[in-house]
């Protein structure tokens, strides 16, 4: 299967905002993946285990966030484009990492594990 394509990281001062995008493909009969699977976004700090970041289902009103980007990131999806969007506001030095997109089947999961598929990532820096 073809994997997601990340874009939009890069270097912001904390205090800024970024938005990330997760291009997805469609699968074998023409559908959308945006419609069919849980998107989630995971980061890697350097020298840091993979962590769950953000995820939403197949309805836009199932997301999940992990405690620390709460109220600062929102998840959003782009049906007709067939993409995943993260805003990032407020961005702070411990934001620091390599964001991945990654999907599943079934609901929104705060495990890292249950992803598969992932795409290759896109750094973002926050400098302090």
């Amino acid at each position: 299967q073809v994997r997601p394509v990340e874009s939009g990281g890069g270097l912001v001062q904390a205090g800024d905002s970024l938005t990330l995008s997760c291009a997805l493909s469609d699968n074998t009969f023409g559908i959308p993946t945006a419609t069919l699977k849980a998107v989630g976004w995971l980061r890697q700090a350097p020298r840091k285990g993979r962590e769950f970041v953000a995820a939403i289902g197949t309805t836009d009103s199932n997301t999940l966030y992990t405690d620390s980007v709460n109220g600062r990131f929102t998840i959003s999806r782009d049906s007709a484009k067939n993409t995943v969007t993260l805003q990032m506001k407020n961005l702070k030095p411990d934001d620091t990492a390599v964001y991945y997109c990654a999907t599943r089947f079934g609901d929104p999961s705060r495990s890292k594990d249950e992803y598969g598929n992932w795409g290759q990532g896109t750094q973002v820096t926050v400098s302090s």
